[in-house]
């Protein structure tokens, strides 16, 4: 009787979470630079949003699935299009393609995505405390945002700009501790990761 052969494969790709991370990051901090009201919404917003936060998180999604790891696929591809929305939102009525939304129409939107992160930071709390600390600050935003915009009020909107900055460096931190701690092989920025 012939012996049975296997054969392990070792998965020797990069990680693709820092280029998630800071597509979101770096794009979520531009927006809310906006939201506080230093600059106007223009196309440099849009740009970041529309290529880095949106096609560059959805390249990452896609890398994580193939690391068969269902919470980076999920939460990159789900906040690329996140940032395709956003953008095509803002730009469809310039061109003619729909009415603008609504206050209220983005308040629930926002909401939506509120309750999802939500269920996203559940899972972080098994990952680490980086990743807690940005996806706890993402779900406050979007609800800030939400309730924002369904009252008509601009200094939630501001306040809630200000928890965007803090949340999207946050996420910066992690994408660049991620790419450090690997590149030195030992921890030189802490992402505090739970011990599973």
């Amino acid at each position: 009787m012939a012996k049975e052969s296997s054969t392990k494969i070792v998965d020797t790709t990069g990680n693709p979470a820092p280029l998630g991370l800071m597509g979101f990051g770096m794009s979520t901090v531009l927006l809310n630079f906006h939201n506080i009201g230093a600059y106007p919404l223009d196309a440099m917003v849009l740009s970041m949003g529309l290529f880095y936060g949106g096609v560059g998180q959805i390249i990452a999604g896609i890398m994580e699935w193939k690391k068969n790891n269902t919470f980076g696929t999920t939460a990159f591809t789900s906040y690329g299009l996140f940032w395709l929305t956003l953008v095509f939102l803002i730009m469809a009525p310039k061109i003619g393609l729909a009415t603008a939304a609504s206050n209220i129409s983005m308040g629930y939107y926002l909401g939506m995505w509120g309750i999802f992160t939500a269920f996203l930071w559940i899972d972080t709390i098994r990952l680490s405390k980086a990743l807690e600390f940005v996806f706890a600050s993402l779900t406050l935003l979007f609800f800030l945002l939400s309730i924002g915009n369904l009252t008509s009020n601009p200094a939630m909107i501001k306040f809630a700009g200000y928890v965007g900055i803090i949340c999207g460096f946050s996420a910066i931190y992690t994408a660049l501790a991620q790419v450090l701690n690997g590149i030195y092989g030992r921890i030189i920025f802490p992402l505090g990761q739970v011990n599973k």
